[in-house]
């Protein structure tokens, strides 16, 4: 029998996401401050067939290339409406499949915790609990500002949720309990928690791009249209995109630089405090990250399905700016950078909706942890 407790956290998908981004806030934050818990990060996919997982994400990646209006609407009907449309979904003579290899990946790994920051184990492990099959209690960290309908609910044990709104939701349409949910926010690193007190006017203001990780969406559009002008000094996150980062150095302009990937939070955490605003697609780690600092958001593009609904709620709850057209964004940008009044509304809008969350996910985790026996023998899958 192990002695140490072990919380096993799944994503989906080896391409650096949100759902990867949060598992690793969360895996860190218990390395650094309970380090007599093991964690282990898989993705479900990849563990299920490796060839598998490289088709579904190039697929992925080309379909919203390609075509991001019927991507949009196809994830509205399947996967942002009711569970029954899920599970009517070609899909669906493939989950026995995945339920066979969820049981003997836990089986394998035994953990007394286990985390999903996708929606697609949460969906797998819901149908084994709800079958009795499982016994391991199961949080849903959720990654985006809305739950779609893949996401398990009725039966996880557990629920990190991003707002007030989808606290309602899990109570008022799947009857949870609201003691199993927790409105954590969308999971951020503990340094991105730190604000800088005040920012220092600078002259031109000085503009963080990112979103050009994958090479999607409109951000070249944007940066094309900035070439010509002086009105703002730009530090452009490429990712991985290297493409991206070749092309921008190769304009060789003193007010727009390309960075490489970033990988240390610190150093991102540096950044966003030497930026008056950020030019960024609406994803929800990216999001929340730039909350925390309270730096103005500006959104010129977003991905279809996921990222449009995120939109949606942002612009609702005033969140975010949506600028439409590149020629425009810059002359937007510049009157809302320089109107003090509108930029305390902001701050104002801000506030509330931090107001609205009841803790940190790596708050409510170690509570969690805590309350976990300690490690007593290990919970047998039921056959």
């Amino acid at each position: 029998m192990r002695s140490m407790m072990k919380v096993l956290f799944l994503p989906l998908f080896q391409m650096n996401t949100g759902h990867h981004k949060v598992a690793d806030t969360l895996i860190d934050f218990l390395q650094r401050q309970i380090p007599a818990v093991e964690s282990k990060k898989i993705d479900f996919l990849s563990y299920c067939n490796e060839l598998m997982e490289k088709m579904v994400s190039e697929a992925y990646l080309r379909w919203i290339r390609s075509h991001p209006g019927s991507y949009h609407r196809l994830y509205k009907t399947l996967m942002y409406q009711e569970l029954s449309r899920f599970e009517l979904m070609p899909f669906e003579p493939w989950l026995p499949y995945f339920e066979n290899k969820m049981k003997k990946m836990v089986e394998q790994e035994r953990p007394d915790l286990i985390v999903c920051t996708h929606s697609f184990p949460s969906r797998i492990l819901q149908r084994l609990k709800r079958k009795r099959a499982l016994a391991v209690p199961v949080v849903n960290v959720y990654t985006d500002f809305f739950m779609n309908s893949v996401w398990g609910k009725r039966f996880i044990d557990y629920h990190f949720v991003p707002h007030q709104e989808a606290k309602w939701e899990l109570m008022t349409t799947y009857g949870l309990d609201p003691a199993r949910i927790v409105v954590t926010g969308i999971p951020v690193h503990d340094v991105f928690m730190n604000r800088a007190e005040g920012r220092r006017k600078r002259q031109p203001a000085h503009v963080l791009v990112a979103g050009g990780n994958q090479g999607l969406g409109n951000m070249m559009a944007f940066l094309q249209a900035a070439r010509t002008s002086a009105r703002f000094r730009y530090s452009v996150l490429c990712g991985a995109n290297r493409q991206l980062y070749e092309e921008i150095a190769s304009w060789q302009l003193p007010h727009i630089r390309p960075l490489p990937y970033i990988t240390d939070p610190e150093e991102m955490n540096r950044l966003y405090d030497d930026a008056d605003a950020v030019v960024t697609k609406p994803g929800g780690v990216t999001v929340s990250e730039l909350l925390h600092k309270r730096i103005p958001i500006f959104a010129v593009d977003c991905l279809p399905g996921q990222e449009r609904i995120n939109l949606q709620y942002l612009q609702r709850n005033g969140l975010i700016y949506h600028l439409s057209g590149p020629e425009q964004v810059e002359q937007e940008m510049l009157r809302l950078l320089t109107d003090d009044v509108e930029k305390n509304r902001f701050f104002r809008r801000v506030s509330d909706y931090f107001a609205g969350l009841e803790k940190t996910a790596q708050e409510a985790l170690t509570e969690m942890v805590a309350a976990m026996p300690q490690r007593v023998a290990w919970r047998v899958l039921r056959p």
